[in-house]
């Protein structure tokens, strides 16, 4: 099976207006039994309740069942559950939760429409694609920071992004390389199956949700005709200067020479957006002067120079050691303030275990912190996030009993000869 779906992808990569005309049959038993094993049984349950561990038990009666019906065309996906999840500014993000039945047939989808797109996108998306992640972005932009003549930059993010997505503009996208019916029936069942919110049904009428396994390589394909073929083949040509985009998910960076062209764009930007039913997130969208000369430009008005963040960071022009110019990057505050609040009150449920079992899963959580915001630059940030969560497990070690457990010198002490904290460490380098 692996086979067949290189293939496909290796035609896709040598013939870009190859339509493809009959892959269906791929989702076959061989293929499924596959998804299951890949599939991650921990995951919360669907509004069925079966978990990968009860559809294991009459494995492959379930899949031959599946396929039947697949092949009858009467498979029908089952209504998602919505789950909220907390996000930084107070609001909220709709999480699907889907049956595990479905997120087998998604995850077939998924491969099927990854080989036929994946080599057709470009290297300025870089959001939920194999072999790809926030680092490269980040070097990426670095790259278009310092090495291009950039002197503006707009920042965007799109409003409710997965919510927004529009699923007659998702099948015609998706048929412009798969006209097969029976991918787009699923794709279109998929997508209409409606979500269950507190015991209600409610249909899904646009979006794709959050929590559905071919949903990240949907959002590609839309952000790929939408905003980054757009803005290569028609948009770059038209420029006077220099234009530069870097996209990861709905997070955006586009990067000018000149700000005729970035203000021209940007209006262009909002009427594509809302032709595609999108809209941009106005208050985190905005344009500025950024690059080796908005520091001396500024300095002449009297005003600093601007930041931006993206990707969790906060990006700011600097200068290196010898005076040139350089972009400089810290994690951001809203980022940084948050991750310290949730730590805080995790030290605070667990404050009643072993100090041993403490500090084991904080040196869990410090590690994954210090692989993702040990980047170029950011020491002085990533060493006042260790030394928050030594303030915080101090703060929770003197109140599991009336008599203070430790002072300030015994309990680095303990931290530095009995139960050692990980240390701050860059992992990444943005020049690499």
């Amino acid at each position: 099976m692996e086979t067949k779906l290189a293939r496909i992808s290796q035609l896709s990569k040598e013939n870009p207006d190859m339509v493809f005309t009959s892959l269906g049959h791929l989702i076959n038993k061989e293929m499924l039994q596959s998804c299951h094993l890949q599939m991650d049984g921990e995951k919360a349950v669907g509004i069925d309740g079966v978990t990968k561990e009860e559809y294991s038990r009459n494995l492959d009666e379930n899949i031959e069942n599946l396929v039947e019906r697949l092949k009858k065309k009467s498979y029908k996906p089952k209504q998602a559950r919505l789950v909220e999840i907390p996000k930084d500014n107070g609001k909220t993000r709709p999480l699907s939760i889907y049956c595990y039945e479905d997120k087998l047939v998604q995850e077939a989808l998924r491969r099927i429409l990854e080989a036929v797109f994946e080599p057709l996108f470009y290297d300025e998306m870089m959001g939920f694609r194999p072999n790809r992640g926030c680092h490269r972005a980040i070097r990426k932009l670095n790259t278009m920071l310092e090495r291009k003549p950039t002197s503006y930059v707009l920042d965007a993010d799109v409003k409710g992004f997965f919510q927004h997505l529009d699923h007659e503009w998702i099948i015609r996208f998706m048929e412009s390389k798969i006209k097969d019916p029976n991918i787009t029936r699923l794709v279109r069942r998929m997508l209409k199956a409606g979500i269950m919110n507190d015991y209600q049904f409610e249909a899904t009428e646009e979006g794709s949700g959050q929590g559905s396994v071919c949903s990240p390589v949907i959002s590609c394909i839309y952000m790929h005709y939408v905003l980054v073929w757009w803005f290569k083949e028609v948009i770059t040509p038209r420029l006077k200067g220099y234009g530069g985009l870097i996209a990861y998910a709905d997070d955006f960076v586009v990067c000018f020479q000149y700000k005729s062209d970035a203000e021209w764009f940007y209006e262009r930007l909002k009427h594509r957006m809302g032709h595609f039913g999108l809209s941009l997130e106005e208050e985190k969208s905005r344009l500025i002067e950024f690059g080796r000369f908005a520091e001396e430009n500024c300095k002449r008005r009297g005003t600093k120079p601007e930041t931006f963040n993206f990707l969790g960071f906060t990006h700011y022009c600097s200068k290196s050691r010898s005076g040139r110019f350089r972009v400089k990057r810290r994690t951001s505050k809203k980022k940084f303030a948050k991750k310290c609040k949730e730590v805080h009150r995790l030290i605070g449920s667990m404050r009643t275990l072993r100090v041993k079992e403490i500090i084991s899963k904080l040196n869990e959580i410090l590690t994954g912190y210090f692989h993702y915001y040990g980047i170029t630059d950011n020491s002085e940030r990533i060493t006042a996030f260790r030394y928050n969560v030594m303030k915080s497990l101090f703060y929770w070690l003197n109140r599991r009993s009336q008599k203070k457990s430790y002072n300030w010198v015994e309990f680095l002490n303990m931290i530095d000869n009995s139960y050692p904290l990980v240390r701050a460490r860059i992992y990444v380098s943005v020049y690499d």
